[in-house]
């Protein structure tokens, strides 16, 4: 932790030269040998160890290259031995947000979920990183369909989206269609479930959701090796309701940064004929309930 503290004034370069050489190459798996100069690693050595050549070491700890990839990051943080706190610090100084060792969260903080139960009047749910459903309110239910008669395992949003077959396809006869805004809605989920992929690198759910729908969704594959890497913020979409007929609605999605909880909020714009429809779905439906709390 001292290490780290003495560290947080410098630049990604000095960091890096500062955590090479405070590393011995015994502990690095190398023989010391006589003719050193520096009691820790030589360029040339952390560039070998992290499969990176000696002249993009150079450039890094000169400041001529400041935006390493992740895979770069990640590299360079296991040859250097970095501790979990230091390797977070190595991403967040290369502009990156460092993984998460831990699954996936499916909990929603208590204060965050205070804020929930007051946004009566509008549509709202949460979904893990995954975009795994975990929580709606009933306006939600009224708007979309009543998520609780889907099996748990079938709530997640990409699947919804790119259907793998029969198994994905259970929709209740009189619920809404959610019309999607074509391929930008569908880059931004599969882009989105990359970046996850960062985030939680050793998410077995993730994972799995990943192989399916690669596997099963042709359109889904030929996104996903795009490699683009984006975040769902915002979009406009229009809910086709058996019972007030097409709704255009506006679609905002805010991010914890901690566990990348997606609260997706819909809205129709104030006075517009849109947000009358929405207000009478939600007034004929007043029984829905929402999903338990986590």
């Amino acid at each position: 932790m001292e290490d780290m503290a003495t560290n947080e004034g410098l630049g990604l370069g000095a960091t890096i030269r500062a955590w090479r050489e405070r590393l011995p190459p015994s502990a690095a798996g190398l023989p010391s040998g006589r003719s050193r100069r520096t009691t820790g690693l030589r360029r040339e050595e952390l560039a070998e160890l992290a499969g990176l050549s000696v002249d993009y070491v150079v450039r890094l700890e000169q400041g001529r290259s400041t935006a390493p990839s992740a895979q770069v990051v990640a590299a360079l943080a296991r040859a250097l031995r970095l501790t979990g706190v230091e390797r977070d610090h190595l991403y967040r100084m290369a502009g990156l947000v460092p993984p998460h060792d831990e699954p996936i969260p499916d909990r929603i903080p208590p204060g965050v979920h205070r804020v929930l139960n007051r946004l009566g009047d509008v549509a709202v749910a949460v979904f893990a990183a995954d975009w795994q459903l975990i929580w709606w309110n009933p306006g939600w239910a009224a708007l979309l369909g009543d998520p609780s008669t889907k099996p748990p395992g079938l709530r997640n949003f990409a699947r919804e989206r790119f259907p793998i077959g029969s198994g994905d396809d259970v929709r209740i006869a009189s619920w809404p269609v959610l019309v999607q805004n074509g391929d930008t809605s569908d880059l931004a989920i599969v882009s989105d479930l990359r970046r996850a992929t960062g985030r939680f690198p050793h998410d077995a759910r993730l994972a799995e959701l990943i192989r399916q729908l690669t596997a099963g969704n042709a359109t889904f594959a030929r996104l996903w090796a795009s490699g683009t890497v984006a975040a769902h913020r915002e979009d406009r979409k229009t809910v086709d309701h058996p019972e007030v007929g097409p709704v255009d609605v506006d679609c905002d999605v805010l991010t914890d940064g901690d566990s990348d909880l997606k609260i997706v909020i819909l809205t129709a714009a104030p006075g517009s004929s849109d947000e009358g429809k929405l207000r009478r779905v939600m007034a004929d439906d007043s029984d829905s309930t929402p999903a338990p709390a986590i």
